[in-house]
């Protein structure tokens, strides 16, 4: 099999023009990947949130955690009203967030009541198991 660089170079420009983390092509039996590698903020440089406030001095508060790898989605769908905002009161169950799976959309409740401080992933970003994905008061 002889792979073509001119498409991987073209899915590779379409990355960038769409602002795209990964791109996929098939074609009978050959199937092309081109992806992005996502670069982690370094360990000495503070990390911002929404409000401008330093990740490192927000200590306190309730964690609510991804219990699942895949996509997280702020929304139901592209253009739909978020299920939470900064300052926003929720309660226990409520959906803070959609992860994707595997092409499986998993509803994320809140397991706490509180008032949404922060918001720590950014819409289409990648979340592990474990991993913080909003910051209740």
């Amino acid at each position: 099999m002889k792979i073509d660089k001119n498409i991987i170079k073209q899915l590779s420009d379409y990355l960038n023009e769409f602002n795209l983390s990964e791109i996929e092509i098939a074609e009978k039996d050959i199937k092309i990947k081109v992806s992005r590698n996502h670069i982690s903020p370094t360990l000495n440089s503070p990390v911002l949130n929404e409000s401008g406030i330093s990740k490192e001095k927000i200590k306190s508060g309730k964690k609510i955690t991804s219990p699942i790898i895949g996509t997280a989605y702020h929304a139901a769908e592209p253009g739909a009203k978020k299920f939470i905002e900064i300052g926003k009161k929720i309660k226990k169950g409520d959906t803070v967030m959609i992860v994707e799976a595997m092409k499986t959309m998993n509803y994320i409740p809140s397991t706490a009541d509180g008032v949404v401080r922060e918001i720590c992933v950014a819409d289409g970003q990648p979340v592990e198991y474990g991993q913080t994905i909003v910051i209740l008061d």
